[in-house]
């Protein structure tokens, strides 16, 4: 369970880094301050064939880590905390689909995940130095009635019975007083 953690941690850290990698755009002059509202990144521009690579030298103010982003704390419509985020759901082109946040429970034990689009979100602002924190129009009570984020598993093979491991067995149909 712990490497299948940290695989799914590492799997997320490196599409989403890729995912916010992939900006094509020049850095922007403006003083404008960052958008209060989370959307998720353009589709990843392809460099098939191309030969051409897009290098991000430094991270903007407006733009997070997902290293830093998982455990951003979640508040509600009421500025209560509801919970935090857990994971990050990215689609094969780097599109961010879902934030999953961990709702309920103490400490990880009775917690539930919900999936909630990028769009949900607004940006709170952290305040003395402390981080900034994501807001939800719902309150606790929602998410936690909210239907659970099922995580992909994927298909097992299916075994006939007739397995090939048949050490110590006699071939069916032989008894014991049969075979020398």
């Amino acid at each position: 369970m712990l490497k299948k953690l940290m695989m799914s941690t590492a799997l997320s850290a490196v599409l989403a880094t890729a995912a916010f990698a992939q900006s094509t755009s020049s850095p922007s002059t403006s003083s404008e301050p960052p958008a209060a509202k989370i959307e998720s990144p353009a589709p990843a521009a392809k460099s098939e064939g191309s030969g051409k690579m897009n290098f991000v030298s430094s991270q903007k103010p407006d733009q997070w880590l997902a290293s830093k982003f998982k455990g951003t704390d979640v508040v509600g419509s009421d500025n209560e905390k509801i919970g935090d985020v857990s994971d990050i759901l990215f689609d094969k082109s780097g599109k961010v689909d879902a934030f999953i946040i961990s709702v309920g429970g103490f400490l990880g034990v009775g917690s539930k995940e919900v999936a909630l689009a990028p769009s949900s979100f607004d940006v709170v602002p952290g305040q003395n130095g402390s981080p900034d924190k994501l807001k939800v129009s719902a309150t606790k009570d929602q998410l936690t009635d909210a239907q659970n984020f099922a995580r992909y598993e994927p298909p097992r093979p299916a075994t006939t019975g007739a397995g090939s491991s048949t050490s110590g067995m006699k071939p069916s149909g032989t008894s014991p007083s049969t075979s020398r």
